[in-house]
């Protein structure tokens, strides 16, 4: 029998070899294969760096999203605790009159949005504001106001000086804003206790002229290096939605990414449009360009306090958490943040118990560049099988 077989069978089949079998490739290993290199190598980093370049900043920012806010998300728990959320109240100390010509600000004399112009709050309104932010939960309190620089304002300085000394007499972080700043009013409010100075560059350079013309890029990072050059904690970063594109929100990040230091924190603003200024009828940025902006600063500026700031209560409670598990770690909450309303400090508590955040407590990421130890690399580039990231991070 066979024998007949092997005679009906053609010779070509009887003469095959067979090799081994070979072992399909791991997902791990596929998914590895997909990664961009910068975010191969951003997400196994073990401290800042100051020299990305645009092209790489661009490949971690166009990652496809799920990946990129995994890879987020590692980093984030490598460099910070990612239950902690910064609990941060603004007070507006100066309301509008600002001579300046940004194009999305209530607070400018060139537009008519039908906010009045105030003179200066009292130090002691000012402390009380504090004392109910900090009763509230907030550690941080930040006070802004609405003018182009400081200069000629020595009655005005002495008494921000006295709001910061207040503040911090309480245990508080305290952060102002206040436009352009010399060398010596930046060392005058160091003296005073100042913990952080924001001031935005708000966009890319390039995109930057179209928003505003009464002041120059240039003289906005001057004024960090003011700030940096007194021992201030700088506070900077951008607004979406002012039509900017991809590019500019990479360039935004690229420009920070390499500042001399990274700054202490980054705030994410969604532009809130106010009727009257040149931006009123924009519409809100799409919530994944928001979540993409996020988780790539994560990555990018690991150690920084990333800061989930104005647009906020438009987004869902389930978007903010996104944002939370994609490494932003701090938000504006209280009664009001300037001109626009926010999410309230019982709103935010009961969001924190229900994901399992907590506040951050003043002071906690003062001088902390280093990354959590017990944190392995990114679980994205290996083969091995990691698990997944827990709820949250802020």
């Amino acid at each position: 029998m066979s024998l007949s077989l092997s005679r009906s069978l053609p010779r070509a089949l009887l003469r095959r070899s067979y090799g081994t079998v070979q072992a399909p490739p791991s997902a791990a290993s596929l998914i590895a294969n997909r990664i961009p290199p910068a975010l191969q190598e951003a997400t196994a980093a073990t401290a800042p760096r100051t020299n990305w370049s645009r092209e790489e900043v661009q490949q971690i920012y166009e990652t496809p999203l799920n990946q990129l806010t995994y890879a987020a998300a590692a980093v984030h728990r490598r460099f910070h605790d990612p239950a902690a959320i910064q609990m941060c109240t603004l007070m507006n100390i100066k309301t509008g009159g600002c001579s300046e010509d940004c194009s999305y600000c209530a607070q400018s004399s060139r537009y008519s949005t039908g906010l009045k112009a105030t003179k200066m709050s009292p130090v002691d309104e000012v402390l009380k504001a504090a004392r109910i932010a900090k009763d509230n939960g907030s550690t941080r309190f930040c006070m802004g106001a609405a003018w182009r620089d400081m200069r000629g304002r020595k009655t005005s300085l002495k008494n921000i000086k006295e709001m910061v000394s207040g503040v911090r007499a309480m245990g508080m972080e305290v952060c102002v804003t206040l436009g352009m700043i010399d060398e010596n009013q930046a060392k005058e409010l160091k003296d005073a206790g100042l913990t952080a100075y924001n001031h935005n560059l708000d966009t890319s350079r390039e995109f930057y002229p179209s928003i505003i013309t009464t002041r120059s890029y240039d003289e906005r990072l001057q004024t960090l290096s003011h700030v940096r050059d007194a021992g201030i904690n700088v506070c900077s970063g951008g607004i979406l939605g002012l039509g900017e594109a991809d590019s500019d929100r990479i360039g935004l990040i690229h420009t920070v990414a390499n500042l001399p230091s990274h700054p202490e924190s980054f705030p994410v603003n969604a532009l809130v449009p106010i009727k009257g200024t040149p931006l009123g009828d924009r519409k809100m940025i799409p919530f994944d360009k928001l979540l993409r902006t996020i988780a790539t600063a994560r990555i990018v500026l690991p150690a920084t306090i990333v800061r989930l700031a104005a647009g906020r209560i438009s987004l869902s409670e389930e978007q903010q958490v996104a944002c939370f598990m994609a490494g932003a770690n701090a938000v504006f909450t209280g009664e009001k943040m300037l001109t626009t309303d926010c999410n309230g400090w019982d709103e935010d508590r009961e969001m924190f118990e229900r994901w399992g955040f907590y506040p951050m407590r003043s002071f906690e990421k003062e001088g902390s560049t280093q990354p959590q130890p017990a944190v392995e690399a990114a679980p994205v580039a290996h083969d091995s099988a990691s698990a997944a990231p827990a709820a949250a991070s802020s």
